[in-house]
């Protein structure tokens, strides 16, 4: 049994007026908004231009006469009538604007570099850098439209002595890229290569704490490695937890940048990191520690049931009632606020008039960075559980989810 009534929201009568943002606050939001939002390529040969179409025959002619048959991936570059194929030449294609030989160049180059680094035996390596899984780079679930999500968050490197031991010198620098392009591989394994399908991941990427100095030389060659063997490989690259300066930096550099880059590009200051991937991501797919209902052990117990959104709005108070629960059931339940700094409370009411109001969890102000709640009760008495969350001394707007079970007593 799982039924829920649609959320009760109480506000008071008078509405609260709108903060005047800050100089930061503003260029944050330029830096976001200044792009048109990416549209990724179907890959229908169908929907391209006729040059486009042209340019992919004589791409597939001088790839035969300089270098002949080939595969990546697991793709016959070649393959006759393979639709793989033209979607793979496409990314190379698309990266460098349709010019044919250009595009020529970065392929074979991309060809000598997976044989020299054997990037086709990265997956089955066992690198030793099993403490950065989950914490540095990883693929976690996905967006709203299929794509594969990997996750980048560098603040650990802060301690000195993880810098030291992952970063020590260039043998062990070797050792993280190589770590860094399995993680992506593995990544890359999950797309369709098929007109129509998923054919790219989703990039975010966590700035706090970062080391930028530090990090430097890593993020070079990481970049660089991304950006010449894995083209039109991320349809969206979301920042969070940006700091103030980094929307300077994007103002400066952004002119460099093609129309079609910086459309990929989001990016959202602390504090906004659920706010953000919400609109990309559903909370079941998100990590508790970005505003989400996605637990490390979430994995082991098969596909994420579903989580329930709304919105709680400045000076308003939200109580979702779940009702219809029977006596001797189990309900347990998953809520999240983004960026909480509101109070929270769960309760059971009880369907007899003679019964008492059951406080499971007492109101309680919930810090900024806590996770999602997660809890269980057992009722002894057919009821209703009430989960509160109370907005009302705040003026900001703030995303929620969640979700619940009710298990019947054997």
């Amino acid at each position: 049994m799982e039924a829920a009534s649609p959320p009760s929201a109480t506000a008071p009568d008078s509405s609260p007026k709108p903060s005047k943002k800050s100089f930061v606050a503003s260029l944050m939001e330029a830096a976001a908004l200044r792009s048109p939002s990416f549209k990724e390529d179907t890959y229908f040969i169908s929907h391209l231009k006729n040059s486009e179409r042209k340019a992919l025959k004589d791409f597939k002619d001088k790839l035969m006469a300089a270098h002949g048959p080939d595969s990546m991936w697991g793709i016959p570059l070649l393959g006759n009538a393979d639709e793989r194929a033209d979607v793979l030449l496409l990314k190379f294609l698309r990266a460098r604007d349709f010019r044919v030989q250009d595009a020529l160049n970065m392929l074979l180059k991309c060809l000598n570099w997976r044989k020299e680094f054997r990037a086709d035996a990265v997956l089955e390596e066992d690198l030793g850098l099993k403490e950065l899984e989950g914490a540095v780079a990883y693929m976690h679930g996905f967006d709203r439209c299929g794509h594969p999500v990997c996750y980048n968050a560098y603040g650990v490197f802060k301690d000195k002595e993880m810098y030291d031991k992952v970063f020590g010198d260039e043998e062990k620098l070797n050792k993280f890229l190589r770590w860094r392009v399995q993680i992506l591989e593995r990544g890359i394994k999950l797309l369709h290569f098929k007109p129509g399908g998923v054919n790219s991941i989703i990039q975010v990427t966590d700035l706090k704490d970062m080391p930028k100095r530090e990090l430097r030389a890593a993020s070079n060659h990481i970049l660089s490695l991304f950006q010449d063997n894995y083209p039109e490989m991320v349809a969206r690259k979301i920042f969070i937890n940006v700091p103030w300066y980094f929307s300077l930096l994007y103002s400066m550099f952004s002119p460099f940048l093609t129309q079609r880059t910086k459309s990929k590009f989001v990016i959202s200051k602390e504090g906004n990191a659920a706010e953000t991937l919400y609109k990309f991501i559903r909370p079941e797919y998100v990590p508790v520690q970005y505003g989400g209902l996605s637990r490390p052990s979430d994995s082991l117990a098969g596909p994420p049931k579903p989580a329930s959104e709304f919105t709680v709005k400045g000076g308003e108070k939200v109580n979702i009632q779940i009702e219809g629960i029977e006596a001797g059931a189990t309900i347990t339940w998953d809520i999240v606020v983004g960026g909480w700094e509101l109070e929270y409370s769960a309760e059971f009411v009880p369907n007899a008039e003679d019964s008492y109001t059951i406080a499971v969890e007492k109101p309680r102000r919930m810090a900024a960075a806590e996770a999602a709640v997660h809890n269980s009760f057992a009722a002894r008495d057919a009821g209703k559980m009430v989960l509160s969350v109370d907005n009302t001394a705040s003026r900001s707007r703030k995303v929620a989810a969640y979700r619940y079970v009710v298990r019947k007593s054997p």
